[in-house]
Order: structure tokens, then C-alpha cells, then sequence
């Protein structure tokens, strides 16, 4: 193949360039080898001070006639894909496009197979279980998009199960870890001792699957003699869902008598995040899944983030949590309330030596989720389908089996 100025061209297209909570998408960009040539094609722009890319191609900045009659043309349903799509690609002569979301590689996957070009496409979690759950239409999309697509990546091997279950060919999935910046997150383990205020750490959006009245109602169950200060970083979107279960939350913090050593502070930077993070003891992230059938589908990026810095985690044994902890962390079932209270009380009680936990777990994440290393595996998962020459010998292409 002929790959221009000896790189490799991949066309990326995410719908959003980039929301706040992806910084996951932001690093595997930014983490690849200098011999891949990115290329992000999009439908709108935000954050781009704190996500910067080159080659950022937005459909916003189309004329008007085109932006009009592309939209046009899908609102009629007479195609899924932008033509936007198809122009950008003949201007920039990718060798692979690479969607992110399952609905999104099928909205692109005609598009791509007019272009004559290999097709790999990236499952989140939303797109796993809640799509085809709450529309039935996306079971038979997607086998749409099974038939052509030439690889389908996900997080972890639960993922990996639910896509086969949908009717992915198992030859074409391939877990493939989403990675943490380990140089920019130091390991501070944290100390705690009786007598100090215990400082919890609840960060993420105000979903169902997120657990979050689950992990107040341990904390509700904790001995009066523990003084608590939780914070609890996130917050409802527009959808009716996320505002009833901000309801929800603010109800199960008054019921526990939660709401005076409690801190609420929205939404915030992943800079703030984690600078939250490292003066707090312990975080708590128990998901469960949803009653509509939505799941993390992997694991929440947070819970290595947090565990990367040096801080005990509490969660829950749900979808791909378990692989991104050591086997040793001790994880609570989902909705398991007193499960979850063991969870807190054992950290209490051996706060003396929480040491050893915590520096295998920021080895764990260091061999397993180096958003680096992970980056140079992706960039050998595209010279292979495109091809190419193989860079180095050292990242194998790790398929279901």
C-alpha cells in the first residue's frame, strides 16, 4: 500500500469535537506514534482550547448549501452518513476511518464502503446495551455494520461478550484498553487515621448506571463515629432521566443526613477533578445497571484515573470494572448496599496499611492502561488492517476468541 510521506492517514469521526467528559478520546489521538497521521472529521466543535488536534475538519464550517442539504438528505432518511464525510476523505486520502460509537460506525459504514476504504469502529458502552434495548432498530443496524466493518474495538472482554451477543463476528472484535496520561498523574497514596475527617470523592454524571443513591446510603450506614466530608462532583443533563435521578440524589442525601458534610460543585474540568482527587481519601463509584438496560459497558476512565493517583477505590462488580482493578481489590456486587459499607469499614479499619492496595493497583494500571503504550498498540491494530508494514513486533493485535 501506499502510504503518503511513509505515515499512515486515519480519518476519525466523532459527532462532537470533543465533550468534557472524553478526555479518554483526546488521548488516544494524541498518544499514537508520530508515523500516524490523524485527521478528526466532525459534526460540531467545543472545548477545543482544552482538546486542541491538528487536521480538525468540522461540518459546522461547510457552506450553506451543503450544510443544508446534507442535513437534509438524512432527516429524510434517505442516507445515514454526511456527504461532508465523503468529501473530506477525498481531500485528505485516508487508509483507514475510524468511527467512535457503535451509531456512529453505522450512520458512516455506507459511506466508508463507497470510499473503498477499511472501516474499524470503537464501542463506548451507551451503544452496547442501552441502543438496542430501548430501540430495536439498532440489532438490525448493527448487523448491518457487522457484515462490513472490518474491526470493531472495545474496552474490556465483558464488552467484547455483549458485542458478539449482538452478532459481531468474534474474528473481528478486539479489546483494546482505553489508557490513562500515567506521566501526568502522580502517585500519591493516600493516609488516613482515626480521629480525621474521612474525605469521600463521588465524580460523575447524574445517571441511574452510575450508582450514585447506592453509594449514599453506604455512606448513611457508616458508625456516626466516622466524620465524613463528601464531595460529589457532577450533574444532571437536560435528559428527563438525569433530572429525576439528580432528584433522586438529593433525596437520598437528605433521607441519610448526608446534605451538611456534603459538597456539590457541578460540573468541573478533569484539571479541577483531579485536583479535588488528591485531597480526598477514598472514591467511591459503585455502577449498576440501569433499568433501561444502560451500563458502563467497560469501566468508568475515573476509576483509573483515581487509582493511578494512589487512592483506594470502591465499586462494584459491573460490566469491566473487575479488569481495570487487581484481582486482590475486594469489589461489592451492584446494588449491594452493605456490600459496599464492608467495602468503606475494611479500608477504616486497616487505614494503617492501605499502602500495598494501592501501589498494585497503580501497577496494574501502569502495565495495563498506559494511555502511551496503548497508543502504539492502536497505531499496530491500523498497519495491520491497512496493510502496512508493521512498526514494531511488540504490541499484538489481541482478538475474542
Amino acid at each position: 500500500m501506499n502510504l503518503t510521506r511513509n505515515r499512515l492517514i486515519v480519518l476519525h469521526y466523532s459527532a462532537v469535537w470533543l465533550a468534557p467528559t472524553e478526555i479518554w478520546l483526546f488521548d488516544q489521538l494524541t498518544q499514537q506514534p508520530q508515523w500516524i497521521e490523524n485527521h478528526v472529521v466532525c459534526e460540531a466543535i467545543r472545548n477545543l482550547d482544552r482538546f486542541p488536534v491538528p487536521n480538525l475538519h468540522c461540518f459546522s464550517e461547510a457552506r450553506t448549501m451543503r450544510w443544508f442539504w446534507d442535513k437534509s438528505l438524512r432527516k429524510a432518511r434517505i442516507r445515514s452518513y454526511l456527504g461532508y464525510l465523503v468529501t473530506q476523505a477525498h481531500r485528505i486520502k485516508p487508509q483507514i476511518v475510524h468511527s467512535h460509537f457503535g451509531n456512529v460506525g453505522w450512520s458512516n459504514h455506507r459511506a466508508v464502503r463507497r470510499l473503498g476504504l477499511p472501516h474499524i469502529v470503537t464501542f463506548y458502552g451507551l451503544d452496547v446495551n442501552h441502543l438496542p434495548m430501548v430501540d430495536t432498530r439498532w440489532r438490525g443496524r448493527y448487523q448491518e455494520l457487522f457484515s462490513s466493518v472490518d474491526r470493531v474495538l472495545c474496552e474490556g472482554p465483558h464488552m467484547a461478550r455483549c458485542i458478539v451477543e449482538l452478532g459481531c463476528p468474534q474474528n473481528k472484535v478486539c479489546v483494546h484498553h482505553l489508557g490513562v496520561r500515567i506521566d501526568q498523574l502522580p502517585y500519591c497514596p493516600r493516609r488516613w487515621r482515626r480521629g480525621m475527617p474521612l474525605r469521600i470523592l463521588i465524580a460523575a454524571t447524574f445517571r441511574e448506571k452510575k450508582g450514585i443513591p447506592y453509594a449514599l446510603a453506604a455512606l448513611g450506614a457508616l458508625p456516626p463515629d466516622i466524620a465524613l466530608e463528601i464531595t460529589i462532583i457532577g450533574d444532571a443533563g437536560p435528559e428527563p432521566g438525569s433530572q429525576a435521578e439528580k432528584a433522586r440524589i438529593l433525596a437520598a442525601l437528605e433521607r441519610h443526613n448526608l446534605l451538611p458534610c456534603t459538597r456539590l460543585l457541578g460540573f468541573r474540568t478533569y484539571e479541577e477533578l483531579m485536583k479535588e482527587a488528591y485531597r480526598h481519601h477514598i472514591f467511591l463509584s459503585p455502577s449498576i445497571t440501569a433499568s433501561d438496560g444502560d451500563t458502563e459497558g467497560g469501566a468508568p476512565v475515573g476509576i483509573l484515573h483515581m487509582a493511578a493517583s494512589g487512592m483506594p477505590i470502591v465499586t462494584t462488580r459491573h460490566c469491566d470494572i473487575p479488569n481495570v482493578l487487581p484481582p486482590s481489590v475486594d469489589i461489592a456486587e451492584e446494588r449491594d448496599i452493605q456490600g459496599l459499607v464492608g467495602r468503606l469499614c475494611s479500608l477504616i479499619d486497616r487505614a494503617e496499611n492501605w499502602e500495598p492496595e494501592l501501589a498494585q493497583a497503580r501497577r496494574h494500571v501502569e502495565t495495563n492502561f498506559n494511555a502511551h503504550m496503548q497508543g502504539l498498540k492502536l497505531a499496530a491494530i491500523y498497519a495491520e488492517i491497512a496493510g502496512a508494514p508493521r512498526r514494531s513486533s511488540k504490541h499484538p493485535v489481541v482478538l475474542v476468541s
